[in-house]
Protein backbone atom coordinates (compact mmCIF):
# COMPACT_ATOMS: atom_id res chain seq x y z
CA UNK A 1 0.00 0.00 0.00
CA UNK A 2 1.00 3.58 -1.01
CA UNK A 3 2.72 5.25 2.06
CA UNK A 4 0.44 8.74 2.57
CA UNK A 5 2.78 10.64 4.96
CA UNK A 6 4.36 14.24 4.57
CA UNK A 7 6.68 16.39 5.89
CA UNK A 8 5.54 19.35 4.96
CA UNK A 9 7.89 22.54 5.38
CA UNK A 10 9.14 20.32 8.15
CA UNK A 11 5.59 19.81 10.05
CA UNK A 12 5.22 15.63 10.20
CA UNK A 13 1.62 13.70 9.54
CA UNK A 14 0.78 10.31 9.11
CA UNK A 15 -1.55 11.65 5.65
CA UNK A 16 -1.90 14.83 3.81
CA UNK A 17 -5.29 15.40 4.67
CA UNK A 18 -5.92 17.88 7.18
CA UNK A 19 -8.90 19.94 8.47
CA UNK A 20 -9.23 23.70 8.01
CA UNK A 21 -9.05 26.36 10.41
CA UNK A 22 -13.35 26.73 10.74
CA UNK A 23 -15.83 25.23 12.91
CA UNK A 24 -14.61 21.65 13.03
CA UNK A 25 -11.41 22.55 14.88
CA UNK A 26 -12.99 25.19 17.19
CA UNK A 27 -12.02 22.73 20.13
CA UNK A 28 -10.29 20.21 21.73
CA UNK A 29 -13.85 17.78 21.69
CA UNK A 30 -13.82 18.20 18.22
CA UNK A 31 -10.15 17.70 16.90
CA UNK A 32 -9.84 14.68 19.23
CA UNK A 33 -12.87 12.96 16.91
CA UNK A 34 -10.83 14.18 13.69
CA UNK A 35 -7.88 12.27 15.14
CA UNK A 36 -10.05 8.94 16.51
CA UNK A 37 -11.22 8.89 12.70
CA UNK A 38 -8.35 9.06 10.69
CA UNK A 39 -7.27 12.78 10.02
CA UNK A 40 -3.27 13.07 9.86
CA UNK A 41 -3.84 17.06 11.23
CA UNK A 42 -5.99 19.72 11.79
CA UNK A 43 -5.33 23.49 11.79
CA UNK A 44 -7.23 25.00 14.54
CA UNK A 45 -9.73 28.09 14.53
CA UNK A 46 -8.25 31.13 14.48
CA UNK A 47 -7.07 32.68 17.57
CA UNK A 48 -7.02 35.93 18.11
CA UNK A 49 -6.70 38.78 20.97
CA UNK A 50 -9.22 38.76 24.25
CA UNK A 51 -12.00 39.42 24.52
CA UNK A 52 -12.68 36.60 22.03
CA UNK A 53 -14.69 37.58 18.64
CA UNK A 54 -18.91 37.76 19.40
CA UNK A 55 -20.93 35.43 16.75
CA UNK A 56 -24.28 36.41 15.09
CA UNK A 57 -27.34 33.72 14.46
CA UNK A 58 -27.60 32.34 11.92
CA UNK A 59 -24.60 31.96 10.05
CA UNK A 60 -24.51 29.81 7.06
CA UNK A 61 -26.20 29.74 3.48
CA UNK A 62 -26.13 27.00 0.84
CA UNK A 63 -26.54 26.74 -3.17
CA UNK A 64 -28.11 23.62 -3.94
CA UNK A 65 -27.80 21.34 -6.55
CA UNK A 66 -31.37 19.37 -7.92
CA UNK A 67 -31.16 16.54 -5.29
CA UNK A 68 -30.54 19.08 -2.40
CA UNK A 69 -26.59 18.48 -2.84
CA UNK A 70 -24.65 20.96 -1.04
CA UNK A 71 -22.75 23.10 -4.01
CA UNK A 72 -21.85 26.10 -2.50
CA UNK A 73 -21.44 26.85 1.25
CA UNK A 74 -21.74 30.56 2.60
CA UNK A 75 -20.27 31.49 5.71
CA UNK A 76 -20.38 34.65 8.33
CA UNK A 77 -18.99 32.88 11.02
CA UNK A 78 -15.88 34.90 12.54
CA UNK A 79 -12.74 33.36 14.51
CA UNK A 80 -12.92 31.29 17.82
CA UNK A 81 -15.27 32.93 20.47
CA UNK A 82 -13.89 31.14 23.03
CA UNK A 83 -11.29 32.65 25.34
CA UNK A 84 -7.28 32.61 24.70
CA UNK A 85 -6.45 30.88 27.45
CA UNK A 86 -9.02 27.97 26.83
CA UNK A 87 -7.66 27.52 23.16
CA UNK A 88 -4.12 27.20 24.35
CA UNK A 89 -4.58 25.24 27.20
CA UNK A 90 -6.63 22.46 24.48
CA UNK A 91 -4.20 22.70 21.76
CA UNK A 92 -1.20 21.83 24.63
CA UNK A 93 -3.48 18.92 25.94
CA UNK A 94 -4.20 17.54 22.08
CA UNK A 95 -0.77 18.17 21.03
CA UNK A 96 0.36 16.06 23.86
CA UNK A 97 -2.09 12.92 23.61
CA UNK A 98 -1.71 12.99 19.92
CA UNK A 99 2.17 13.56 19.17
CA UNK A 100 2.26 11.99 15.78
CA UNK A 101 -0.32 14.45 14.27
CA UNK A 102 0.37 17.46 13.18
CA UNK A 103 -1.73 20.44 14.89
CA UNK A 104 -1.36 24.35 12.80
CA UNK A 105 -2.38 27.07 14.83
CA UNK A 106 -4.17 30.29 12.49
CA UNK A 107 -4.13 33.63 14.27
CA UNK A 108 -5.49 37.02 13.08
CA UNK A 109 -4.20 40.03 15.37
CA UNK A 110 -4.11 43.70 14.31
CA UNK A 111 -1.12 44.76 12.08
CA UNK A 112 0.84 46.05 15.23
CA UNK A 113 3.92 43.84 15.71
CA UNK A 114 3.70 43.86 19.58
CA UNK A 115 0.38 41.64 19.38
CA UNK A 116 2.37 39.08 17.50
CA UNK A 117 5.17 39.61 19.12
CA UNK A 118 3.12 38.97 22.35
CA UNK A 119 1.21 35.73 21.08
CA UNK A 120 4.02 34.08 18.69
CA UNK A 121 5.74 32.53 22.46
CA UNK A 122 2.30 31.45 23.86
CA UNK A 123 1.59 29.56 21.15
CA UNK A 124 5.44 27.79 20.48
CA UNK A 125 4.61 26.91 24.15
CA UNK A 126 1.53 24.60 23.18
CA UNK A 127 3.81 22.08 21.63
CA UNK A 128 1.72 23.53 18.38
CA UNK A 129 3.63 22.10 15.05
CA UNK A 130 3.18 25.60 12.75
CA UNK A 131 1.11 28.50 12.30
CA UNK A 132 -0.99 29.61 10.16
CA UNK A 133 -1.38 33.45 9.46
CA UNK A 134 -4.90 34.21 8.34
CA UNK A 135 -4.82 36.94 5.60
CA UNK A 136 -8.10 35.59 3.95
CA UNK A 137 -11.16 35.63 6.05
CA UNK A 138 -13.66 37.98 3.68
CA UNK A 139 -16.24 39.10 6.40
CA UNK A 140 -16.33 40.99 9.95
CA UNK A 141 -12.56 40.95 10.22
CA UNK A 142 -11.32 43.41 7.26
CA UNK A 143 -13.93 46.25 9.26
CA UNK A 144 -11.55 45.89 11.76
CA UNK A 145 -8.39 45.97 9.68
CA UNK A 146 -7.45 41.82 9.52
CA UNK A 147 -8.50 39.26 7.68
CA UNK A 148 -8.79 39.96 4.06
CA UNK A 149 -7.61 42.99 4.53
CA UNK A 150 -4.64 42.36 5.39
CA UNK A 151 -4.17 39.66 2.13
CA UNK A 152 -5.70 42.43 -0.29
CA UNK A 153 -2.00 44.29 0.45
CA UNK A 154 0.96 42.70 -0.67
CA UNK A 155 3.24 45.00 1.32
CA UNK A 156 1.00 44.16 4.80
CA UNK A 157 1.42 40.12 3.99
CA UNK A 158 5.09 40.57 3.72
CA UNK A 159 5.53 42.77 6.75
CA UNK A 160 3.60 40.40 9.15
CA UNK A 161 5.11 37.74 8.10
CA UNK A 162 8.78 38.76 8.33
CA UNK A 163 7.20 39.36 12.29
CA UNK A 164 6.31 36.14 12.69
CA UNK A 165 9.49 34.73 11.61
CA UNK A 166 11.30 37.11 13.83
CA UNK A 167 9.35 35.93 17.35
CA UNK A 168 9.18 32.22 16.58
CA UNK A 169 11.08 29.24 15.56
CA UNK A 170 7.83 27.43 14.32
CA UNK A 171 6.70 27.20 10.62
CA UNK A 172 5.30 30.07 9.16
CA UNK A 173 2.19 29.50 6.42
CA UNK A 174 0.43 32.18 5.14
CA UNK A 175 -3.26 31.36 4.47
CA UNK A 176 -3.89 33.60 1.07
CA UNK A 177 -7.00 35.61 0.35
CA UNK A 178 -8.45 34.82 -3.42
CA UNK A 179 -10.53 38.03 -3.16
CA UNK A 180 -7.65 39.76 -5.14
CA UNK A 181 -7.07 40.42 -8.89
CA UNK A 182 -3.40 38.52 -9.03
CA UNK A 183 -2.89 35.65 -6.65
CA UNK A 184 0.70 35.28 -7.31
CA UNK A 185 1.70 39.08 -5.37
CA UNK A 186 0.23 38.19 -2.29
CA UNK A 187 2.46 34.90 -2.55
CA UNK A 188 5.51 36.90 -3.38
CA UNK A 189 5.41 39.15 -0.63
CA UNK A 190 4.86 36.00 1.72
CA UNK A 191 7.88 34.76 0.25
CA UNK A 192 9.60 37.92 0.79
CA UNK A 193 8.98 38.26 4.31
CA UNK A 194 10.17 34.73 4.81
CA UNK A 195 7.38 32.23 4.77
CA UNK A 196 7.79 28.57 5.01
CA UNK A 197 4.66 28.20 3.05
CA UNK A 198 1.61 29.27 1.75
CA UNK A 199 -2.35 28.11 1.76
CA UNK A 200 -5.19 28.91 -0.24
CA UNK A 201 -7.76 29.44 -0.94
CA UNK A 202 -9.64 31.21 1.61
CA UNK A 203 -13.00 32.06 0.85
CA UNK A 204 -14.45 34.03 -1.88
CA UNK A 205 -16.73 36.81 -1.15
CA UNK A 206 -20.33 35.56 -1.66
CA UNK A 207 -24.25 36.42 -1.38
CA UNK A 208 -25.34 33.16 -2.28
CA UNK A 209 -29.09 33.26 -2.57
CA UNK A 210 -32.08 35.58 -1.59
CA UNK A 211 -35.60 34.91 0.05
CA UNK A 212 -37.74 36.71 -2.52
CA UNK A 213 -40.64 36.81 0.08
CA UNK A 214 -38.54 39.17 2.68
CA UNK A 215 -36.30 40.24 0.22
CA UNK A 216 -33.23 39.52 2.34
CA UNK A 217 -30.32 37.70 1.37
CA UNK A 218 -29.47 34.13 3.69
CA UNK A 219 -27.97 33.81 6.28
CA UNK A 220 -31.23 35.97 7.78
CA UNK A 221 -29.48 37.61 10.90
CA UNK A 222 -32.77 39.39 12.16
CA UNK A 223 -34.16 40.91 8.88
CA UNK A 224 -30.63 41.81 7.15
CA UNK A 225 -28.03 39.92 6.12
CA UNK A 226 -24.11 40.72 4.51
CA UNK A 227 -21.78 39.28 2.30
CA UNK A 228 -20.29 35.87 3.74
CA UNK A 229 -17.02 33.83 2.91
CA UNK A 230 -17.91 31.14 -0.51
CA UNK A 231 -16.50 27.38 0.00
CA UNK A 232 -17.16 24.21 -1.20
CA UNK A 233 -17.16 22.24 -4.36
CA UNK A 234 -18.17 25.31 -6.04
CA UNK A 235 -14.64 27.19 -5.47
CA UNK A 236 -12.44 23.43 -6.12
CA UNK A 237 -11.71 25.56 -9.72
CA UNK A 238 -10.88 28.86 -8.58
CA UNK A 239 -8.56 26.87 -6.31
CA UNK A 240 -6.79 24.71 -8.48
CA UNK A 241 -5.93 27.47 -10.81
CA UNK A 242 -4.66 29.85 -7.94
CA UNK A 243 -2.91 27.37 -6.47
CA UNK A 244 -1.22 26.19 -10.29
CA UNK A 245 -0.46 30.00 -10.66
CA UNK A 246 2.19 30.00 -7.33
CA UNK A 247 3.59 26.80 -8.65
CA UNK A 248 4.69 27.76 -11.96
CA UNK A 249 5.16 31.04 -11.48
CA UNK A 250 9.23 31.45 -11.17
CA UNK A 251 9.11 33.70 -8.46
CA UNK A 252 7.61 31.28 -5.46
CA UNK A 253 8.34 27.77 -7.67
CA UNK A 254 9.06 25.43 -4.93
CA UNK A 255 7.03 27.34 -1.88
CA UNK A 256 5.36 24.86 -0.36
CA UNK A 257 1.61 24.87 -0.75
CA UNK A 258 -1.40 23.61 1.10
CA UNK A 259 -4.55 23.53 -1.18
CA UNK A 260 -7.75 24.23 0.47
CA UNK A 261 -11.22 24.68 -1.72
CA UNK A 262 -13.92 22.12 -2.36
CA UNK A 263 -11.67 19.12 -1.47
CA UNK A 264 -14.37 16.18 -0.59
CA UNK A 265 -12.39 13.03 -1.92
CA UNK A 266 -9.87 11.64 -2.79
CA UNK A 267 -9.59 12.85 -6.32
CA UNK A 268 -9.83 16.21 -5.45
CA UNK A 269 -6.83 15.73 -2.98
CA UNK A 270 -4.77 14.17 -5.94
CA UNK A 271 -5.17 16.81 -8.28
CA UNK A 272 -4.10 19.42 -5.92
CA UNK A 273 -1.59 17.49 -5.35
CA UNK A 274 -1.01 17.15 -8.83
CA UNK A 275 -0.28 20.56 -8.96
CA UNK A 276 1.98 21.05 -6.11
CA UNK A 277 0.13 20.93 -2.84
CA UNK A 278 2.51 19.14 -0.07
CA UNK A 279 -1.18 18.61 1.98
CA UNK A 280 -4.71 19.42 1.27
CA UNK A 281 -6.91 21.73 4.24
CA UNK A 282 -10.87 20.17 4.31
CA UNK A 283 -13.48 22.32 5.81
CA UNK A 284 -16.93 22.05 3.72
CA UNK A 285 -17.07 17.76 3.36
CA UNK A 286 -16.66 17.20 6.83
CA UNK A 287 -19.18 19.87 7.97
CA UNK A 288 -21.62 18.07 5.40
CA UNK A 289 -20.42 14.36 6.05
CA UNK A 290 -18.64 14.30 9.40
CA UNK A 291 -15.05 13.36 10.27
CA UNK A 292 -15.22 9.79 8.78
CA UNK A 293 -15.33 10.84 5.50
CA UNK A 294 -11.35 10.61 5.64
CA UNK A 295 -11.39 6.84 5.91
CA UNK A 296 -12.42 7.16 2.08
CA UNK A 297 -10.11 9.69 1.05
CA UNK A 298 -7.05 7.98 2.41
CA UNK A 299 -8.15 4.65 0.92
CA UNK A 300 -8.82 6.19 -2.11
CA UNK A 301 -5.99 7.95 -2.90
CA UNK A 302 -3.73 5.00 -1.43
CA UNK A 303 -5.55 2.49 -3.75
CA UNK A 304 -5.42 4.85 -6.92
CA UNK A 305 -1.66 5.94 -6.29
CA UNK A 306 -0.72 1.97 -6.11
CA UNK A 307 -2.56 1.41 -9.73
CA UNK A 308 -0.12 4.09 -10.62
CA UNK A 309 2.89 2.39 -9.24
CA UNK A 310 3.45 5.65 -6.96
CA UNK A 311 5.03 4.75 -3.53
CA UNK A 312 5.08 8.25 -2.09
CA UNK A 313 3.30 11.84 -2.38
CA UNK A 314 6.09 12.69 -3.96
CA UNK A 315 6.47 10.86 -7.04
CA UNK A 316 3.27 12.94 -8.51
CA UNK A 317 3.39 15.71 -6.85
CA UNK A 318 3.50 18.78 -8.79
CA UNK A 319 4.07 16.54 -11.86
CA UNK A 320 0.71 18.52 -13.61
CA UNK A 321 2.47 21.96 -13.43
CA UNK A 322 4.51 21.50 -16.30
CA UNK A 323 1.78 20.64 -18.14
CA UNK A 324 -0.53 23.99 -17.34
CA UNK A 325 1.10 26.95 -19.29
CA UNK A 326 -0.05 30.26 -21.06
CA UNK A 327 -2.84 30.01 -23.50
CA UNK A 328 -0.16 32.08 -25.82
CA UNK A 329 1.91 28.68 -25.71
CA UNK A 330 -0.88 26.19 -27.05
CA UNK A 331 -0.29 24.43 -29.97
CA UNK A 332 -2.40 26.43 -32.88
CA UNK A 333 -2.46 23.09 -34.69
CA UNK A 334 -3.65 20.41 -32.54
CA UNK A 335 -6.90 19.65 -33.88
CA UNK A 336 -9.29 17.10 -32.16
CA UNK A 337 -12.88 16.32 -33.00
CA UNK A 338 -16.10 14.92 -31.24
CA UNK A 339 -16.98 11.45 -31.73
CA UNK A 340 -20.35 9.66 -30.75
CA UNK A 341 -20.56 6.08 -29.87
CA UNK A 342 -23.73 4.57 -31.30
CA UNK A 343 -23.91 1.86 -29.00
CA UNK A 344 -24.12 4.06 -26.08
CA UNK A 345 -26.35 6.92 -27.39
CA UNK A 346 -29.83 7.14 -25.80
CA UNK A 347 -31.11 9.93 -28.66
CA UNK A 348 -31.86 12.31 -26.20
CA UNK A 349 -30.76 15.45 -28.62
CA UNK A 350 -29.18 17.30 -26.26
CA UNK A 351 -25.90 16.77 -28.44
CA UNK A 352 -27.42 18.52 -31.00
CA UNK A 353 -29.61 21.14 -29.44
CA UNK A 354 -26.63 22.18 -27.80
CA UNK A 355 -24.56 22.24 -31.11
CA UNK A 356 -27.21 23.96 -33.33
CA UNK A 357 -28.54 26.52 -31.13
CA UNK A 358 -24.69 27.93 -29.45
CA UNK A 359 -22.53 26.19 -31.16
CA UNK A 360 -20.90 25.19 -34.05
CA UNK A 361 -23.98 23.53 -36.24
CA UNK A 362 -21.47 20.61 -36.35
CA UNK A 363 -23.87 17.64 -35.66
CA UNK A 364 -26.61 16.33 -38.24
CA UNK A 365 -30.06 14.73 -36.98
CA UNK A 366 -30.87 12.30 -39.12
CA UNK A 367 -34.14 10.94 -38.74
CA UNK A 368 -35.34 7.47 -40.29
CA UNK A 369 -38.83 8.22 -42.25
CA UNK A 370 -40.25 4.50 -41.61
CA UNK A 371 -39.61 4.38 -37.80
CA UNK A 372 -39.05 7.91 -36.67
CA UNK A 373 -35.72 6.98 -34.99
CA UNK A 374 -33.13 9.66 -34.64
CA UNK A 375 -29.62 8.89 -34.76
CA UNK A 376 -26.85 11.85 -34.01
CA UNK A 377 -23.57 12.19 -36.05
CA UNK A 378 -20.85 14.54 -35.91
CA UNK A 379 -20.19 16.48 -39.70
CA UNK A 380 -16.14 15.94 -39.05
CA UNK A 381 -15.38 18.69 -41.59
CA UNK A 382 -17.50 21.19 -39.67
CA UNK A 383 -16.54 20.18 -35.71
CA UNK A 384 -13.91 22.39 -34.39
CA UNK A 385 -13.47 20.51 -31.37
CA UNK A 386 -15.09 23.16 -28.61
CA UNK A 387 -16.34 19.51 -26.84
CA UNK A 388 -19.65 21.29 -25.85
CA UNK A 389 -21.82 17.93 -27.09
CA UNK A 390 -19.68 15.95 -24.44
CA UNK A 391 -19.94 18.34 -21.64
CA UNK A 392 -23.99 18.35 -22.69
CA UNK A 393 -24.58 14.55 -23.04
CA UNK A 394 -26.12 12.53 -20.08
CA UNK A 395 -23.93 9.46 -20.86
CA UNK A 396 -20.12 9.76 -19.66
CA UNK A 397 -18.08 8.00 -21.96
CA UNK A 398 -21.03 8.18 -24.75
CA UNK A 399 -19.30 11.08 -26.68
CA UNK A 400 -15.24 11.84 -26.71
CA UNK A 401 -12.76 13.72 -28.32
CA UNK A 402 -10.52 12.32 -30.71
CA UNK A 403 -7.06 14.05 -31.87
CA UNK A 404 -7.06 13.72 -35.39
CA UNK A 405 -3.39 14.17 -37.09
CA UNK A 406 -2.61 17.79 -39.15
CA UNK A 407 0.52 16.81 -40.28
CA UNK A 408 1.48 20.39 -38.99
CA UNK A 409 4.36 21.01 -36.57
CA UNK A 410 3.89 22.79 -33.18
CA UNK A 411 2.79 26.16 -33.18
CA UNK A 412 1.44 28.29 -30.56
CA UNK A 413 0.41 32.12 -31.05
CA UNK A 414 3.32 33.79 -30.67
CA UNK A 415 4.29 32.21 -33.60
CA UNK A 416 1.23 32.16 -35.31
CA UNK A 417 1.52 34.28 -38.67
CA UNK A 418 -2.11 35.17 -38.34
CA UNK A 419 -1.22 37.17 -34.76
CA UNK A 420 -0.20 40.40 -35.96
CA UNK A 421 1.98 40.52 -32.87
CA UNK A 422 4.00 37.53 -33.63
CA UNK A 423 7.37 36.80 -31.98
CA UNK A 424 8.55 33.81 -34.34
CA UNK A 425 11.23 32.72 -32.11
CA UNK A 426 9.14 32.69 -28.74
CA UNK A 427 8.53 28.49 -26.87
CA UNK A 428 6.96 27.55 -23.81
Amino acid sequence: MADLSVNFCGIKAPNPFWLASAPPTDKAYNVIRAFEAGWGGVVWKTLGEDPPAVNVSSRYSAIYGKNREVLGFNNIELITDRSLELNLQEITEVKKAWPDRAIVVSLMLPCEEHYWAAILPKVEATGADGIELNFGCPHGMPERGMGSAVGQVPEYVEQVTAWCKKHTRLPVIVKLTPNITDIRRPARAAKAGGADAVSLINTINSITSLDLDKLVAFPNVGGASTHGGYCGPAVKPIALNMVAEIARDPETCGLPISGIGGIGNWKDAAEFIALGAGCVQVCTAAMLHGFRIVQEMKDGLARWMDSKGYQTLDDFMGKAVPNTTDWKFLDMNYKSIAHINQDDCIKCGRCYVACEDTSHQSIFQLIDEASGTRTYKVNDEECVGCNLCEITCPVQGCITMVAVPTGKPYMNWTQDPRNPRAEIKETA
